[in-house]
């Protein structure tokens, strides 16, 4: 079972050779990069060999990648997911260092203080329960209540991410269609459990690893062998390990906010049939008539669907504007409209070039984009030359386009809010923002006549679920980068402690959603230690951060404190807040064996900022 989404590598052998002499943070680009490619099994386990010969040389730290502490606790074999799991976390920046219970004793594991569990201290747990163990269990509630029981006991010992992995049809049927009139069944077992695994997860803030959707999809045969279950007891088969892999990277990935943010659509062959420049809007193949035409319509739906829960759309071709526009205006087959495309990049400039103007115009990361193109020459030019973009590979029939999207897994999500669904009209403001700041002269004019209001007000349980997303997302605007589970957000709202500040900002274009998370905690000492400062890179340059000073320092002097002290942990994507702090008027005072610098600032006779924003926070936030 291959990755068919990833492009194949034609001297994949002899690159994964030449790294191995490369100096360690060159090898580790370069595995990466491997990693992105198509591959059989075998070259996967030879590249994660590889990369663990590499790992054990530098004290288990891949230079360039984040570091995630994964457990595995399964009933069956998992040996042969490792390897999988570790290469799909490459392809994500992630390196993924994993522990594997002994062979069916993660009960013990859970609760044993000084088990190795427990040592490992694991950042996320992933529960593979077999099929046979489950329905072991007797019946569906059992099972359920114990690996409820199970999350329980993981959060409260790790507060960690939780990962669970749906049953795997593996019986057969003993009354055929209606197999779910014989409920002691063992396949009506599983199936119930899976039935209502789901709302029981979502309730928990577990993820769900969706095993049977993918056993739907693919056929069981693909996924599991009785032969080598017997044998071995490996209920995933090692063929589709680089799958599961995958799988349980997007998740862990997506909980540390690395899914993409916007898809960029080429037009001609793409979203439509023909090209518009030479057929016109009456020769374009789309819509109802053509089985092809009614294929790019089911691919722009797709795109739709994702934009309605929050990815970004974007148009990247080579075109006349006045030409490319005019489908989305005036085809009455169009599914996407120009309300619907935050940013229209059609000229006739290259296309690294316009996406490399698209993440500057979104202010997003390159790694951000998926670049979606049916001319395999243009994928290939733009894989050379942005790297960092995600361009999947696509099949020559559009009937297949929105499956292989799908499957790619890019814009892996964990759960909405109201933001996400809000975030393509953030976006268009925005743009209609920076459209006003061309024509004024006057910066401070400009940001006065944004009309500005910033709201602060604490954590509360409403806003708990979007914090916690924007922590674990956020990557350029982060002082700390600390990550932080539900569990972790919602400890630090209920304690007194802690000063927590969730900020809205308002303008005469509209609401911008929570835009900015801050936590400090205070000390008897009277300092109060910033351990979280994020915010949106939507609203840089507008004086917010001076905004959010005066209401954090505020706060913490009607708390007593006499001293702020703020942290600055450099990663690969937060330098443009390397200086933010002496910026504002802190004091360097340090920087730790860890490479954190600290800086101080006396609360004592503060003076607020001066800002061009109206700020209002509830009293609840003082003392």
């Amino acid at each position: 079972m291959q990755l068919n989404w990833l492009p194949l590598r034609e001297d994949w052998d002899a690159q994964l050779r030449a790294a191995k002499i490369l100096p360690p943070t060159d090898q580790a680009a370069r595995l990466g990069e491997l990693a992105g490619s198509r591959m059989e099994f075998s070259q996967v386990v030879r590249l994660d060999r590889t990369v663990q010969r590499l790992l054990a040389c530098s004290d288990g730290e891949l230079p360039g990648f984040e570091r995630v502490r994964l457990a595995i606790l399964g009933s069956a074999t998992t040996a042969q997911l490792v390897p999988g799991i570790r290469v799909a976390g490459l392809r994500r920046r992630l390196n993924i260092e994993i522990y594997e219970t002994p062979y069916g004793m993660y009960p013990q594991e859970l609760v044993d203080t000084a088990s190795g569990l427990h040592q490992f201290r694991p950042e996320v747990v992933l529960f593979a329960f077999d099929a046979r163990h489950l329905a072991g269990l007797q019946c569906a509630r059992t099972a359920l209540e114990t690996m409820q029981c199970c999350w329980r006991q993981a959060k409260e010992n790790f507060a960690c991410q939780v990962l669970q992995q749906t049953a795997m049809p593996v019986f057969p049927n003993l009354m055929g269609n209606n197999e779910e009139r014989l409920p002691h069944s063992p396949a009506a077992i599983l199936s119930c459990i899976n039935e209502s695994l789901r709302p029981a997860a979502a309730e928990a803030g577990v993820e769900l690893l969706a095993l049977d959707r993918l056993v739907a999809s693919d056929g069981l045969a693909a996924w599991y062998d009785p032969g080598m279950w017997h044998h071995s007891k490996q209920e995933v088969h090692p063929t589709a390990a680089e799958m599961y892999g995958e799988q349980v990277a997007r998740l862990v990935a997506a909980a540390r906010g690395r899914s993409a943010k916007c898809l960029v659509l080429d037009l001609d062959n793409t979203l439509w049939g023909g090209v518009i420049g030479d057929d016109g809007l009456n020769g374009i193949v789309l819509g109802q008539g053509s089985g092809q035409g009614e294929a790019f319509v089911e691919f722009q739906q797709y795109a739709k669907g994702l934009s309605l829960r929050g990815v970004i759309l974007a148009v990247c071709s080579k075109n006349d504007h006045a030409n490319a526009v005019e489908p989305f205006e005036s085809h009455p087959e169009m599914v996407l409209r120009s309300q619907d495309v935050v940013c229209f990049m059609a000229n006739w400039e290259d296309k690294a070039t316009n996406l490399r103007s698209i993440a500057k115009q979104l202010n997003i990361g390159l790694d951000a984009l998926v670049f979606v193109d049916d001319n395999p020459v243009e994928r290939g030019f733009v894989r050379r030359e942005l790297p960092m973009v995600a361009v999947p590979e696509l099949p020559e029939d559009p009937a297949g386009y929105a499956a292989a999207l799908a499957a790619a897994g890019y814009f892996e999500g964990l759960r909405t809010t109201d933001e996400d669904r809000a975030r393509c009209k953030l976006y268009q403001a925005n743009v209609e923002r920076e459209q006003l700041r061309e024509t004024v002269t006057d910066i401070n004019s400009y940001l006065e006549s944004l009309n500005m209001t910033l709201t602060a007000k604490p954590f509360d349980g409403m806003g708990v679920a979007r914090v916690t997303q924007l922590i674990n997302k956020t990557n350029q605007f982060n002082l700390m980068t600390q990550r932080l589970t539900e569990v972790e957000v919602a400890a630090r709202m209920n304690d007194p402690h802690y000063v927590t500040l969730q900020v809205r900002l308002t303008d005469r274009f509209g609401d911008n959603g929570i835009i900015a998370v801050l936590m400090a905690r205070l000390c008897p000492s009277g300092e109060a230690m910033i351990e979280t400062w994020l915010m949106s890179c939507r609203v840089l340059g507008r004086k917010v951060e001076e905004a959010c000073l005066n209401v954090l320092a505020e706060t913490c002097a009607a708390h007593g404190m006499k001293r702020l002290v703020g942290g600055y942990r450099p990663t690969d994507k937060n330098s443009m807040v390397r200086e933010l702090y002496g910026s504002l008027g802190f004091k360097q005072v340090e920087t730790d064996e860890a490479g954190v610098a600290h800086w101080l600032l006396s609360l004592e006779g503060f003076q607020p900022k001066s800002v061009p924003i109206q700020v209002e926070w509830l009293q609840e936030t003082l003392v």
